[in-house]
């Protein structure tokens, strides 16, 4: 048996990095395979991570409290920065007309999450027992399945505790299980309540994508036939005319040559224009009539190129600084940026990862390509001094005191709150430090979850040793029954609030709930029912607003209540 002594140690030694890394690895390895097993259609995804952590935490298999402690605040960190990352660029953006609407709901459903949590509290528990209300908390981000939350408020309990902080992990994992369900029964209730019909949706989303089409790209061929452009430049017709367009080729007097702002327009012109389609009427009505040819099918040496910006000296560069048409001879007719085509307005400001439509003789587009990167392969390369300086930021940004009169501790954003909002500003403004802020989706996603199970993993293990007890000798039957009321009272009454007074389509209404609960299962639902990106454009305008107010309501409910 000597023999096998090592192996023995290796599951013993719990001080061992090689002890530490096994447990990491299996817990991990169960919590995910486990996570894809379906209950009634839904999965618990990575989260299960936590069960398997606690699974190992209360048969002992563990690590000494410093190195579980290491790992998790790690972990949230790596978590939080990718998100912010990620939703950066869209975070203020997602405020437009429609968007201050459903971030309204949104902030409203997380405001009645937490009052009733405190309901909850008043009504069911103890309210002379100081650790009821940090364990309605973990609660409570149980049942609105936010594991940042729950990070957040885990490490303002050891600022106001140290030592003896609840471990709130106990009651999130009773309330997270039926708070998934929840949030999807929720939504199917809203439906009912409301008295949606499905088709009827589908056909109202149809006549919004007609009317939104008016703000693509949109691309026509005229004919200069209005008298009062004749010997005006391109420059003068642009200011005179007061909407932005492109003139991406010209045709003079049976020549094809690429026009810059300089160019001369004379009766008889004809040419190619990109603009949106809001002001293609006001355009053709100023400049002549639509041709029926297509320059782009003639034989001529003009190419159209996609054009790919991995340069990071181009970053944050606007398209009228770049001086395309004057100094390169090309016109940059729009421009992609995560999937979406937007107008390539003069304005805008290029960033590393955008996809520029290029057009103009094949030597010039070929030089622009050169000076533009075009280099997938550079893409892939991960800007690693970008995290951990914005890693190194937040977390100074985080633990800077705010003194607050009656407050036992000065507030702080903490390792959660402060690189969550360094990481949005970085990934909106950060081009302008000349930070290249671009990672791929599937690297950003890599990040994002081995900070999420390694801080799982960690929260698992710590709380297992006296999770049984809480569930079976404590409170977890009222963690499960408080869950579920703080899980489906707020979306009941956000839900028809926003389509009774608002109007919300039921399907991008059904996307907001989810993105407001931070839920993918949720979204996943609503995407099964609709055919259009209603869902994903809901959840996506109110994700980024709805994990900052999660994470930072955390700290704020524990440093002001649990004091």
């Amino acid at each position: 048996m000597e023999s096998f002594q090592w192996l023995s140690d290796l599951f013993t030694t719990t001080d061992s990095v090689a002890h530490i890394t096994l447990l990491y690895a299996i817990v991990i390895a169960i919590g995910v395979y486990l996570g894809k097993i379906k209950f009634f259609g839904v999965s618990l995804g990575v989260t299960f991570v936590l069960f398997a952590g606690i699974l190992a935490g209360h048969i002992s298999f563990t690590a000494p409290t410093p190195i579980l402690t290491f790992v998790q605040d790690f972990g949230l960190i790596l978590f939080v920065f990718m998100i912010g990352l990620q939703v950066g660029p869209g975070f203020f953006e997602s405020f437009g007309t429609q968007g201050i609407k459903l971030n309204a709901m949104a902030a409203t459903a997380i405001l009645l999450n937490i009052l009733v949590m405190f309901g909850c509290y008043y009504i069911f528990f103890d309210t002379n027992n100081t650790n009821n209300l940090p364990m309605m908390v973990g609660t409570l981000y149980g049942a609105v399945t936010n594991t940042p939350g729950l990070g957040a408020a885990n490490e303002a309990l050891s600022t106001v505790f140290g030592g003896n902080a609840p471990q709130i992990a106990s009651a999130y994992a009773c309330a997270y299980p039926l708070g998934v369900l929840g949030i999807i029964g929720a939504i199917i209730l809203v439906r009912y309540i409301c008295k949606v019909k499905l088709d009827n949706e589908e056909k109202d989303l149809e006549a919004l994508d007609e009317t939104n089409a008016n703000k693509k790209p949109y691309k026509m061929h005229l004919e200069v036939t209005n008298k009062y452009l004749e010997g005006k430049t391109l420059l003068q017709v642009h200011d005179f005319l007061n909407r932005d367009f492109v003139v991406s080729r010209l045709v003079h007097e049976g020549e094809l040559f690429i026009p810059n702002r300089d160019t001369i327009f004379h009766l008889g012109d004809q040419m190619l224009i990109v603009c949106a389609e809001a002001d293609q009427e006001a355009i053709t009505a100023f400049i002549g009539p639509k041709l029926d040819i297509d320059f782009e099918q003639q034989d001529q040496p003009m190419v159209s190129k996609r054009i790919v910006i991995t340069n990071p000296k181009v970053n944050g560069k606007t398209l009228a600084s770049l001086h395309f048409s004057s100094v390169h001879g090309v016109n940059v007719t729009r421009v992609t940026r995560h999937g979406m085509d937007i107008f390539a307005s003069p304005t805008l400001p290029l960033q590393v990862g955008d996809r520029i439509m290029v057009v103009g003789p094949e030597d010039a587009v070929d030089n622009v390509a050169g000076k533009m990167g075009n280099s997938i392969r550079r893409l892939d390369a991960p800007n690693i001094a970008t995290i951990f300086v914005g890693i190194f930021i937040g977390l100074i940004f985080g633990m800077f005191p705010v003194a607050i009169p009656g407050m036992p501790v000065p507030v702080k954003l903490g390792l959660a709150g402060g690189p969550l909002i360094i990481a949005i500003l970085i990934g909106r403004y950060g081009y302008k430090i000349h930070l290249v802020t671009y990672t791929t989706t599937s690297a950003n996603m890599m990040l994002r979850e081995i900070g999420l199970v390694l801080f799982l993993a960690s929260v698992g293990i710590k709380a297992g040793a006296g999770f049984f007890e809480t569930v079976v000798q404590g409170d977890g039957l009222l963690y499960v029954l408080t869950g579920f009321l703080i899980t489906i009272i707020p979306i009941l009454i956000v839900g028809p609030l926003a389509r009774w007074k608002f109007g919300f389509n039921y399907f991008t209404l059904a996307g907001m709930i989810a993105g407001t609960y931070t839920d993918p299962p949720a979204l996943a639902y609503a995407n099964s029912i609709c055919s259009k990106e209603a869902p994903a454009l809901g959840y996506s305008t109110v994700y980024p607003l709805a994990m900052f107010l999660r994470i930072f309501t955390a700290q704020i409910v524990v440093l002001f209540f649990c004091g």
